[in-house]
């Protein structure tokens, strides 16, 4: 069996702050209102001439930096996002361009929240049956655009920014002991984006003025007890898979959704909420860009160290949900 490493991570985060007393000035909400709902207290917003492919520019040329690789090293480019700068090309060929990973095979994955963690599962795949060597693998979104500033239950949620790691066959850097995907499709209606599909092609004022190119969260009750019940189910399979309990391990990072859903899930994991590793408070909900951004930060904070042992989980639209297990 290889032995596939993370050997560097990077993130970015766009210099803008919106802050929630910035959202009172053209909502009819309060600071209060959204961070005992939510946890989140402020969030960043790409620059209007920044695209998604810009964000992950700097948080893969971070986490090369981290690797010690160059971009040539790099065979393999799998970037997670719902917010592409383009459909096509895929927002990966934009990034690849931008990079000049000139020996790289690019493509997109979209999975919503669950986004990095299954692109980190195709890639560990990918690697390990030996049709790829190293793999850069990103996660970006600006999900600031595609909101309704106007949906208060919905716009206040989410921020923009992008996380990547380098993986490769080696004997150092943190193994991936395992990763773990799912999707259940008949669910995908709970959270979509109805417009801009060939479901209402051509695009039109029409669809526009009925707001379908807008991110739409539907039965949000509904959707708080499904993503608890599937992330403490996707962190417990990945435990047990590799022979450990819920307790063995030292940091949990979860996609970060809400801070109710995170709350939710200790409960049920019967874990103290400290294993949980939050940024939410900060940047929001950067759908598939959570985790990647939260593993940099945790590995530069000093947080992951050495021997730790590291559970990334997430949970999001499609529906889809996963979860990985690493030795760092």
């Amino acid at each position: 069996m290889k032995r596939i490493g993370i050997i560097g991570t990077g993130s970015y985060l766009p210099e803008k702050v919106m802050t929630n007393f910035d959202i009172e000035k053209f909502l009819d909400t309060s600071d209060e209102w959204i961070f005992t709902r939510t946890g989140i207290k402020e969030r960043r917003i790409a620059d209007e001439k920044q695209a998604t492919s810009d964000l992950c520019k700097v948080a893969a040329e971070r986490a090369m930096d981290a690797a010690g690789v160059k971009p040539d090293d790099i065979d393999l480019l799998i970037l997670a996002t719902i917010t592409p700068d383009t459909h096509c090309p895929a927002g990966s060929n934009w990034l690849e361009a931008k990079l000049q990973c000139h020996h790289a095979v690019s493509f997109d994955i979209t999975a919503a929240c669950s986004g990095f963690i299954f692109a980190l599962h195709v890639a560990d795949r990918m690697i390990r049956c030996g049709t790829n060597k190293k793999a850069l693998v990103v996660a970006g979104e600006i999900m600031t655009r595609v909101v309704n500033w106007k949906e208060r239950e919905s716009c206040i949620l989410w921020g923009d920014g992008a996380g990547a790691v380098v993986i490769t066959e080696t004997g150092a850097g943190a193994e991936i002991l395992s990763t773990h995907i799912h999707t259940d499709g008949a669910g995908g209606d709970t959270l979509l984006m109805p417009g801009g599909g060939s479901k209402t092609t051509p695009i039109s004022y029409a669809s526009v003025d009925q707001g379908l190119h807008f991110l739409k969260m539907i039965e949000a009750n509904k959707s708080f007890k499904v993503a608890v019940n599937r992330f403490s189910e996707a962190c417990e399979e990945a435990v047990a898979a590799n022979g450990y309990a819920i307790d063995d391990v030292d940091v949990i990072i979860p996609h970060q959704a809400n801070l109710r859903i995170l709350q939710g899930m200790a409960k049920k994991l019967k874990t103290p909420m400290e294993k949980i590793y939050m940024t939410i408070e900060k940047y929001g909900n950067i759908s598939s860009a959570t985790v990647p951004i939260a593993l940099d930060e945790a590995v530069r904070d000093g947080t992951i160290a050495k021997d730790r042992l590291v559970l990334l989980t997430a949970f999001g639209g499609g529906l889809t949900w996963g979860s990985s297990l690493i030795r760092w």
